[in-house]
């Protein structure tokens, strides 16, 4: 008798299951179910592109401030004296 009952309770749980699977993947092939997975990707893509955007621009700004750290011309101090000058590389000795 328990025998029985274990193995009716075992169908039940796993029809349930199948159900619930079956309905879920119904759901997923309606119209509205890809519109709804297809936002969510286009959502992790804007994701993606948008922290790679700011990722670029962090990487251009602190290329350009290296940049003018090394080729910019020097400004000239309060009392007259042109600061240290750097020249490019590569046009010392002309």
């Amino acid at each position: 008798m328990i025998g029985r009952l274990f193995y009716l309770a075992t169908g039940a749980v796993i029809g349930g299951y199948v159900v619930h699977r079956l309905n879920r993947a119904r759901q997923a092939l309606t119209p509205g179910g890809i519109a709804d997975r297809m936002e969510n990707r286009v959502g992790e893509y804007k994701g993606a592109l948008r922290e790679l955007n700011e990722d670029l621009a962090e990487a251009v700004r602190q290329e350009e401030a290296e940049l003018l750290r090394h080729y910019a011309p020097t400004r000239r101090s309060l009392n007259g004296n042109e600061g240290t000058s750097k020249e490019p590389p590569g046009l010392g000795g002309r």
